[in-house]
């Protein structure tokens, strides 16, 4: 009978600011995370991720490679975040070339289960709960829908 690699969830070369709460069981390798933020349980934070201060990443989210978040943002219960858009008509498999920034402004909601793909989002945006964000959001307001589109302006 064959056995199963086993590897523990585990937390690994992050740089914390000050007063950061970590919830266990998550992954974090390899990223930073700003003064005063909490991550939730079940949470993944790929290297050289950049959370800024004040934020609040929810259970069950998974943020990849290449994404940068601002200060004051929340990430609610389920976002996901795609680096890989499958340009050669499947996964990178490694081609980090291949792979998207994402940049999230401050003071940035998004709301649960929601997609973000490679994007720009500046400040003082709002994603709705399950929207996909397949496009630069360069105006501040509340976005939802798949794909995300403007609901209104803030």
């Amino acid at each position: 009978m064959n056995k199963p690699v086993i590897k523990k969830s585990q937390i690994v070369d992050v740089n914390f600011g000050e007063n950061v709460t970590v919830i266990e069981p998550v992954n974090l390798y390899g990223c930073s995370i700003g003064d005063n933020s909490f991550i939730g349980p079940f949470v993944e934070i790929q290297r050289d991720v950049k959370i800024g201060r004040n934020c609040r990443i929810q259970s069950h989210s998974f943020i990849c490679e290449l994404v940068e978040i601002g200060d004051n943002c929340f990430i609610s219960h389920g976002v996901m975040f795609v680096n890989d858009l499958f340009s050669i008509g499947g996964p990178a498999k490694g081609r980090k070339e291949l792979w998207k920034p994402t940049f999230i402004g401050h003071n940035v909601s998004i709301g649960t289960n929601a997609t973000i793909l490679p994007v720009k989002i500046v400040d003082n945006v709002v994603i709705g709960a399950g929207a996909v964000v397949t496009k630069d959001i360069l105006k501040a307001g509340i976005y939802a829908r798949n794909p995300a589109r403007l609901i209104r302006e803030l």
